[in-house]
């Protein structure tokens, strides 16, 4: 079976609370953006003990083989259905890591569909959900894929009918990993005066001066290259930019008939589709 596990984009992100479990309270809006992974999983025929055995190609994937998203997913069902086949998992990434567009979780959500259905565990939505919450907060969102308003640690989700389909959208990312633990650290929780709903059903125009993702004041200050990025993009003629996440891309989103004539650093990662 092969998949395409695709990124999110932020559209605002506001850190609401800090919560006596240590983790946070936000309202963001997840819109998936088709920049994809490609994993491929099939019944092992290896031999030993291991009942996952992974490979990797393309950019590469920090961390040993246990701490990789995917493999995390199988140990979780493996768990409680240990008649769960022994599988080969190849993984072959393009989404930047570290980079606030969700590779990792998307990975996750896309490998407990498909082990749901090799399997045959028949898991409901809600049951597939729970699993990806272990994994991280915006793991459930992927099962979904369609935009989302998101609330709690981002794992309350609420599919919401935006549109970018007649815009181009650009993301640009630097190659810096910035670190999610240390963003929210630096990040003194509030409630916004207004809310992320009332802004986005406004006209994309509007939306430069009111929607907002908390984490960019912390970020820009700690990582200028990121901040100057945001304001290229607008120079470049964005309709709105953004930073994804904790960073480090920043996406800007224009008029499906703008040419986009960047200029950005060749190591730069940037990526344009219509949204």
């Amino acid at each position: 079976m092969i998949l395409f596990p695709n990124c999110k984009i932020n559209l605002g992100l506001h850190i609401l609370r800090k919560r006596s479990d240590g983790f946070h309270d936000i309202e963001t809006f997840f819109y998936p953006f088709p920049l994809a992974d490609a994993v491929e999983i099939i019944p092992s025929s290896k031999d030993g003990d291991l009942s996952i055995h992974l490979t990797t190609s393309g950019i590469p994937v920090a961390g040993n083989s246990e701490s990789n998203l995917c493999v995390k997913a199988y140990n979780l069902l493996k768990r409680n259905y240990p008649q769960l086949l022994s599988v080969s998992i190849h993984l072959h990434k393009v989404i930047p890591s570290g980079a606030g567009l969700g590779g990792g979780s998307s990975n996750a959500a896309f490998t407990i569909k498909a082990l749901n259905e090799i399997g045959q565990l028949n898991l409901s939505k809600e049951r597939m959900a729970e699993y990806a919450l272990k994994l991280g907060s915006d793991c459930p969102f992927f099962l979904i894929n369609k935009p989302c308003f998101a609330t709690g640690q981002g794992e309350q989700l609420e599919e919401y009918p935006i549109d970018l389909s007649e815009f181009n959208i650009m993301i640009v990312n630097p190659g810096i990993h910035v670190d999610t633990g240390k963003a929210f650290a630096d990040i003194i929780p509030a409630i916004p005066s207004t809310s992320l709903k009332e802004i986005i059903s406004q006209p994309i125009a509007n939306w430069k001066n009111q929607l907002t993702n908390d984490f960019e004041s912390s970020v820009f200050e700690t990582y200028k290259e990121i901040a100057e990025i945001k304001t290229a993009l607008y120079n470049l003629g964005a309709i709105y930019a953004s930073m994804s996440g904790s960073g480090s891309t920043v996406y800007g989103i224009f008029e499906k008939d703008k040419t986009i004539a960047h200029s950005f650093p060749a190591h730069y990662f940037i990526k344009t589709s219509i949204g």
